[in-house]
């Protein structure tokens, strides 16, 4: 049974509070202070004790601050502790590279002596458990999403994922490391469910697949053989000279896999494996945003649910069959007419899915846009903008309005990243990578390619309330596709997941928001250091400000 304390942890002492909250291979630490101590406040610092050491020289070590006092000299790669160098924000998410288990943080409020240097004061300890299975019958994963990164750079140096010129047959061993640290936990999901098809071969499978040429998912399959149906898009994008899609369908084909094409009205854009037995009966399905292919797995920001529940499984199935039996009549089959709920219980949440395409207009959409205009306290989101219109875009664009609801995320279209916030203006941020202004003391990035980075189709709504829901699934929320294209929409009512949620749109918002402010400084030339005062805490004490309702939301004072 999932407990509260499994996913969200508040420690206090003298007036100084940590909130912990558990994301997926990620944790989300939230301060808060009493006003009381808030003179020569220099930040906030963070020790970490790992299950094991990991990469790292030991399983104890300060969360390390790219962000100094003072200017690194050009082509530093030296990182200061967080003891040496606060973070001066009151959160901070670690994502730490040492495996799954129980982590604890050992969190300091830190001050400036007269002279300048920094002294710990108060401190509280929190713990986690970083494992990876959300609920009995329902994992949820996300890849990293950090291949133009200061992370990556340091770690493999801005190497390429794949081979010039693209292919969907090269030997993968070289670039290993990099797709386990890039595909993170949403890859092991995948491949490990693969993997049970290999070792059971009363196993069948059948297969939604839009972009698809990650090699090994590929090799994995004709491994599987004519246990396998393949449902592959064949929209123009996938029929083009220099697309990769023919020539899986041709590998697959040769080893035995029933391969049937087509594209609904638009797309064929599901990314779902269902697992079947012997006689037919769905065992277990995989879904989510992330296409199996390069891109969406080692590039893209992606999530993948996989469901061990038989109920869930087989409503998959049915959409699967309809697809594969009559693809022109989905829109007007059963699979496509109403939102399909499953009660929670001690194995799996609340959760409700409906397949598209759907008749004009999509009824699907409209519970997304009231949950988001009825929202209490937040809306957290990450969304990848598709033509179509429709009542969710204009719900999130509309939010920065509305003072009672902090919301923040990412909408990306092909041209452009937009940030938006609470109280703010949308502003808009490069998705590319720090490459040509590259402010002192960082080190250039890669692109990764042409293309989305924020590759998610999600919305989390009052995630630390006791009414939450996600909203996620492979639909790009727009009313075109929920009419045009297969698709799959979910929502799930559940605490666990909704945090998971949470941390992931913050998360990204915060490494884009970061990059917009390093290029602007990167541009004029100038470096970026820590405040030397306790100025920088004030806007979060500043009633009527974003920072002030994200401290009190984050971290709320409960006793």
């Amino acid at each position: 049974m999932i407990t509260l304390s499994s996913f969200r942890s508040q420690s206090n002492n003298d007036g100084f509070y940590t909130t912990c909250y558990l994301g997926d291979s990620a944790v989300l630490l939230a301060f808060n202070i009493d006003p009381s101590h808030l003179d020569n406040l220099a930040g906030f610092t963070v020790e970490c004790t790992t299950p094991n050491k990991g990469p790292y020289q030991s399983n104890k070590y300060f969360l390390k601050n790219r962000i100094g006092f003072k200017e690194q000299p050009p082509g530093s790669t030296l990182l200061e502790g967080s003891d040496e160098a606060p973070f001066q924000s009151f959160h901070w998410v670690h994502f730490p590279s040492a495996g799954p288990g129980q982590y604890q943080y050992s969190c300091y409020a830190a001050f400036f002596n007269p002279d300048g240097t920094i002294r710990l004061g108060q401190n509280v300890t929190v713990t986690t458990d970083l494992s990876y299975r959300s609920y009995p019958k329902l994992e949820a994963g996300f890849t990293r999403g950090y291949i133009s990164s200061q992370a990556y750079a340091d770690r493999f140096t801005n190497k390429p994922i794949g081979p010039t010129p693209k292919s969907m047959d090269f030997d993968t061993t070289p670039y290993l490391g990099q797709y386990i640290w890039l595909g993170a936990h949403a890859r092991q999901e995948i491949f490990e469910f693969l993997k049970e098809c290999e070792t059971d071969n009363s196993i069948a499978l059948d297969v939604f697949s839009f972009d698809f040429d990650e090699p090994d998912i590929i090799r994995s399959l004709c491994k599987l053989g004519t246990r396998v149906r393949v449902f592959q898009d064949d929209s123009p994008e996938h029929t083009t000279a220099t697309s990769l899609e023919p020539k899986t369908v041709t590998t697959l084909q040769a080893s035995g896999i029933q391969v049937k094409l087509g594209h609904f009205s638009r797309f064929a854009h599901d990314k779902v494996m269902i697992q079947k037995d012997k006689n037919g009966i769905a065992l277990k399905v995989l879904t989510g945003s992330a296409n199996f292919s390069l891109r969406g797995m080692y590039v893209q920001a992606n999530s993948v649910l996989v469901s061990s529940d038989q109920i869930i499984a087989a409503k998959y199935e049915e959409a699967f069959q309809q697809a594969w039996n009559n693809e022109q009549s989905f829109k007007s089959s059963t699979i496509a007419s109403a939102w399909f709920g499953f009660p929670s219980s001690t194995e799996s949440p609340q959760l409700s899915v409906s397949f598209a395409p759907h008749p004009s207009p999509p009824f699907s959409l409209d519970k997304v846009a009231t949950a988001i205009q009825t929202a209490k306290s937040s809306v957290f989101f990450a969304v990848m903008q598709a033509e179509g219109g429709g009542p969710v875009i204009a719900a999130l664009e509309n939010l920065a309005g509305n003072q009672g609801v902090l919301s923040l995320g990412t909408i990306q279209s092909a041209s452009q990243m937009k940030l938006f916030k609470q109280g703010l203006s949308d502003s808009v941020a490069s998705f590319n990578y720090l490459g040509k202004t590259v402010p002192k003391p960082f080190e250039p990035e890669t692109s990764g390619g042409i293309g989305q980075v924020i590759h998610h189709k999600f919305v989390v709504v009052d995630f630390n309330s006791s009414s939450p829901v996600v909203f996620c699934g492979s639909s790009n929320l727009s009313s075109g596709g929920e009419v045009d294209n297969g698709d799959n929409l979910i929502a799930i009512s559940d605490q666990r997941i909704a945090t998971m949620y949470a941390v992931e749109a913050i998360r990204l918002y915060d490494h884009y928001e970061f990059r917009s402010i390093e290029e602007s400084s990167a541009a004029a030339n100038t470096s970026i250091a820590l405040q030397t005062t306790s100025e920088w805490s004030k806007p979060y004490f500043s009633a009527g400000q974003v920072k002030f309702t994200e401290r009190q939301l984050l971290c709320p004072i409960t006793d």
